[in-house]
């Protein structure tokens, strides 16, 4: 817990009853086909975090103690380089869990995870959920799935880096927001800022706010604070396809 802790996070049980916890356990992807006496037992395990927004929930290098998944709110995995440039690897929201790979195989953290924005969140000790993973056969599937798609997401971001240019890229990873939130087609708002999408893809912010200004004039977008709306994923998907050869 005291990684979850760092930064100002608190526990406790009152903000969440047993039968509330239950209740946010059994709609959470990861964890709705359990029988009711494993979500018992697993609600059992659960810690109830909330933390405020840039709380750190732990650091790369640090041991890999617990397992968290996304009450509300989103965190930000990320990592940083001697000389203080940021690279975000990935945005974690609700219904979502993170610091498997560590719980998993009992190495250090890979990366640093910091609140995006208010969080809360639920903890679970890998001492307890190790052997509840064992007891649980269809669970340890869906982490097999899990880190499936976390390796075909890693690896559909250094395509994009290696591959194409500056516009293809940031449509990509626009596009891949969407997809991945499960964003209706009307209301496609992605809660996030033009510093984190370019650290997202390895852009500048200037070149990542005319780009979008651009596509904005075209009504591909809509620019709002702390967040981007999109309004016609179709052309960004083509210019993807296409190569991206029209940088405007």
């Amino acid at each position: 817990m005291a990684e979850a802790l760092s930064g100002g996070g608190k526990a406790g049980e009152a903000p969440r009853t047993v039968s509330s916890k239950l209740s946010v356990l059994r709609r959470h992807p990861i964890f709705s086909h359990l029988e009711p006496d494993a979500l018992d037992q697993l609600c059992r395990y659960a810690k109830y975090v909330t933390l405020k927004r840039g709380a750190s929930i732990f650091s790369k290098g640090d041991p890999g103690n617990s397992l968290f998944a996304v009450v509300s709110g989103t965190v930000k995995i990320s990592i940083s380089s001697p000389d203080g440039r940021n690279a975000i690897l990935n945005l974690i929201g609700a219904g979502e869990i993170f610091g498997e790979i560590a719980i998993l195989d009992g190495a250090p953290r890979s990366a640093d995870a910091t609140a995006n924005a208010n969080c809360e969140l639920f903890v679970i000790d890998r001492r307890e959920f190790l052997p509840f993973v064992r007891s649980q056969p269809a669970l340890s599937m869906r982490f097999i799935e899990l880190l499936c798609a976390r390796l075909r997401w890693t690896s559909e971001q250094v395509e994009q880096i290696i591959l194409q240019n500056l516009p293809g890229r940031l449509a990509s990873a626009l596009i891949g927001l969407t997809e991945k939130r499960g964003l209706e087609p009307a209301s496609q708002t992605i809660a996030i800022t033009q510093q984190e999408i370019s650290e997202m893809v390895g852009m500048t912010r200037e070149s990542i706010n005319k780009q979008l200004r651009a596509w904005a004039a075209r009504n591909w977008v809509r620019l709002e604070h702390g967040a981007i709306v999109v309004l016609d994923a179709d052309s960004l998907r083509d210019l993807v396809e296409a190569g991206a050869v029209d940088e405007k």
